[in-house]
């Protein structure tokens, strides 16, 4: 156990404070998964790749990449061509019953892809949600490549306070082992703090990568003082991380705040 701090310091770049400058980045949970990886994939230099390992909305016209959407037998080609030619590559496989939304590649295939297209840094969606604001995986949940170098598990702060239930959450069954949390109970920081530091919850799979969560949706004084409790109590139950963001994606300045461990590892 061990105590924590709430840094003062509010830095401008989200992949600064994340300490994001080359490799395989991986976001998972709920909340804010996408958007963070827009926010990266905008702020940063070199040559980026960004792509998801399931079902995914499809890339917006605001996030400024080369999209190449292509099946299994094409999409490296492809996405190695389109390299050499733009900065940042979006790419992903098609999905067979919807034009609203793309396919997942495997973790191996992203490997490859990132090392043959010499990405600086790829950008990986390593699992679904489907809109909720807080999550504990499944069963081969979440697809997070061995080789990642930083995994960044998200959750809302929208969901502390509100009552738990299928409406805000994913995967309950799973979320109420991690966490203690019953259906109807209003989630507390105490909640959120279990599933981001529970190797059954929010560190899952993460093997030997950098961990770094954030805490999203903080959207106001109420929601920034009951995620920086959260983000305190989590930091005491693990030391696998040692500073959680709180951070508000939609706003200009997305990074709120910075809580960091009293006394970090390393």
């Amino acid at each position: 156990m061990r105590r924590s701090r709430v840094a003062a310091e509010r830095g401008d770049q989200l992949a600064e404070a994340l300490g994001v400058s080359r490799g395989i980045v991986c976001t998972v949970g709920a909340g804010g998964k996408k958007s963070t990886l827009y926010r990266l994939a905008a702020e940063l230099r070199g040559r980026v790749g960004l792509t998801t390992t399931t079902r995914t909305a499809v890339f917006p016209k605001t996030l400024e990449a080369h999209v190449v959407i292509a099946g299994d037998d094409a999409i490296a080609s492809e996405v190695i061509e389109a390299a050499s030619r733009h900065r940042v590559i979006a790419f992903a496989h098609p999905a067979p019953d919807t034009r609203a939304r793309v396919g997942g590649l495997t973790p191996e295939a992203i490997v490859d892809i990132h090392r043959r297209a010499r990405f600086d840094v790829s950008l990986i969606k390593a699992d679904g949600a489907r809109l909720r604001l807080i999550k504990a995986p499944a069963e081969g949940e979440p697809a997070i490549p061995r080789e990642a170098t930083l995994v960044i598990p998200i959750v809302s702060a929208r969901a502390i306070g509100q009552p738990l239930s299928d409406e805000i959450a994913h995967r309950l069954d799973h979320l109420q082992a991690v966490t203690g949390a019953r259906p109807g109970e209003r989630v507390t920081p105490e909640h959120v703090a279990a599933l981001l530091a529970d190797e059954r919850g929010a560190l899952k799979n993460v093997g030997a990568a950098r961990v770094v969560p954030i805490i999203n949706m903080v959207d106001d004084a109420e929601r920034e003082a009951l995620a920086v409790a959260a983000a305190e109590l989590a930091l005491q139950l693990s030391d696998r991380f040692s500073r959680v963001l709180l951070c508000s994606m939609l706003a200009s300045q997305p990074l709120v705040r910075i809580v960091n461990a009293a006394n970090p590892r390393g």
